[in-house]
């Protein structure tokens, strides 16, 4: 029997229990970039059981896997994350800090819901299909690492996305709004210096310090920043300093570099520079250089056609309401962030201005709520967002959106422990569920427009400029787990 786009949704709400429980699960075993196995265990049951195609070690990358229904076209792509962030562990719904194992795992970031919400939006995709005994195949993409790994970018690389017609996917945020802006592309590099150890008193004209050059390379770095584009940002970290003896020469030295710029080509000449002044700093000392790249992505490409579907839906799906238990937890760890009333102008000081009003009108009766229980208008933006998706890389490759739901306390950071304690809670679940709905509606108005799908490719093909997919990872690099050292 043949059903309509809203009864194809009211399969999100049946396995409403199975989708909130698989995001708990993950929730409950946080693991970092590509040691994501317990975590990918609980989702490909969940699609398992909801008679996905479960296919594991997707381009070769272990915890990488795609659950598939359907045949033929148009491809229809769900996106999700399951990783965690290190040493932000937090009890569920507490609001004082308070690590459930010091110093473990976290999901600072609601990956657990952002995978597991992509899912529900693939039930229902697969619901409309089947009922209505449509073509058309649903994928759901098990995208790991995204977290400092750019598990995507990986994956197109070796091609994954390459048959999809349109991909979709979300992010748990404090708003409810269509995802709209570029991101940041970047490159992560690994600089390893090899010295002479030597006595530092006895015998220091023997030793050749690489601890040396990596402080003569991040000075360097620091007098090449006058010297790019202002939007760039280059981050380090001094990951091995040679040991604790200072009447050591230090024969061995590490710094590993985050290079991000507003698009890949930028990030590309800056990795340039600075692998000259590695070099400097090598015959500076006297050194060995040795340079390991571990991943790059790249900038997100915008696609109106989309983000037009989507916001349309967003307006038009049900939204659940918040009980006085919900708003009263809101309220304490609204509190405990020490938040401020919401500094509108700050929030649309990259909005165009024709755009400014409708949006400043739509938040200005939640200024101070502890939930931003709104749609934000959409809009065009100026410039590009500060930080950097590995979903910039499928978008680059096939027509792609994304949502921010509402999961979380208005102006909760993220990447911190109080994300991490809302992880679990009943107001990040209905953000899920409700995710969930507008990225299977927007699947659902795009399946049933074929020329939408068209204008959207058009669209990819215009902001491209007519070039293809480059990625910025070698063919040699393979995906890492970065982790200390023992």
């Amino acid at each position: 029997m043949a059903i309509t786009k809203k009864e194809a949704l009211m399969a999100i709400d049946r396995e409403r229990e199975a989708i909130c429980t698989a995001s708990d699960l993950v929730w409950d075993n946080p693991e970092t970039a590509f040691l994501e196995y317990k975590s990918m265990e609980i989702l490909c049951d969940l699609l398992t059981k909801e008679g996905f195609e479960v296919k594991q070690n997707v381009a070769n990358i272990p915890t990488a896997f795609t659950g598939t229904f359907g045949s033929g076209k148009p491809v229809i792509g769900f996106l999700g994350e399951y990783d965690a962030l290190s040493g932000i562990s937090q009890v569920a719904g507490c609001v004082e800090k308070k690590p459930l194992v010091e110093g473990a795992n976290g999901h600072g970031c609601g990956h657990n819901l952002l995978g597991a919400g992509s899912i529900g939006a693939a039930i229902a995709m697969k619901e409309y299909l089947e009922k209505n005994g449509k073509e058309g195949t649903v994928v759901f993409f098990g995208c790991p690492g995204e977290e400092g790994g750019s598990g995507k970018a990986f994956m197109a690389r070796d091609g994954v996305f390459d048959d999809v017609d349109f991909a979709i996917t979300w992010h748990p945020m404090d708003t409810n709004e269509v995802w709209v802006g570029s991101s940041l592309a970047n490159y992560q590099v690994s600089y390893r210096f090899h010295g002479i150890s030597s006595h530092a008193a006895g015998s220091p004209e023997k030793g050749r310090s690489a601890l040396d050059a990596v402080e003569l390379m991040n000075t360097g770095v620091q007098y090449l920043r006058e010297h790019i584009i202002q939007e760039a940002r280059v981050h380090y970290a001094i990951t091995n300093t040679g040991g604790f003896s200072p009447n050591v020469v230090q024969p061995y030295a590490e710094v590993l570099y985050l290079i991000r710029a507003p698009k890949n080509d930028q990030v590309k000449e800056i990795f340039e520079r600075i692998n000259d002044i590695a070099k400097g700093a090598a015959l500076m000392t006297g050194t060995k250089m040795e340079m390991e790249f571990i991943k790059a992505c790249s900038n997100l490409v915008d696609n109106t056609t989309m983000q037009e579907v989507m916001y349309k839906n967003a307006l038009e799906v049900e939204r659940e309401g918040y009980t006085e238990e919900e708003m009263k937890l809101a309220s304490e760890f609204y509190a405990s962030l020490g938040s401020k009333k919401l500094d509108i102008q700050a929030e649309l000081k990259n909005y165009e201005k024709s755009h400014k009003a409708a949006a400043e009108a739509v938040m200005a009766p939640y200024a101070d709520a502890p939930i931003n229980d709104f749609i934000m208008p959409l809009a065009d933006v100026e410039g590009c967002l500060a930080g950097s998706t590995d979903v910039g890389d499928v978008s680059y490759v096939c027509p792609t959106v994304q949502f921010k739901g509402l999961t979380e306390v208005a102006g909760t950071p993220a990447h911190t422990w109080q994300w991490t304690a809302q992880g679990k809670s009943s107001i990040a679940h209905k953000g899920m569920i409700f995710s969930a709905k507008v990225m299977a509606a927007t699947a659902i108005d795009m399946y049933e427009d074929p020329a939408k799908i068209e204008a959207a490719k058009k669209e990819l093909n215009n902001r491209l400029g007519g070039g293809k997919y480059e990625c910025g990872i070698p063919k040699d690099v393979v995906p890492q787990a970065i982790k200390p050292k023992k």
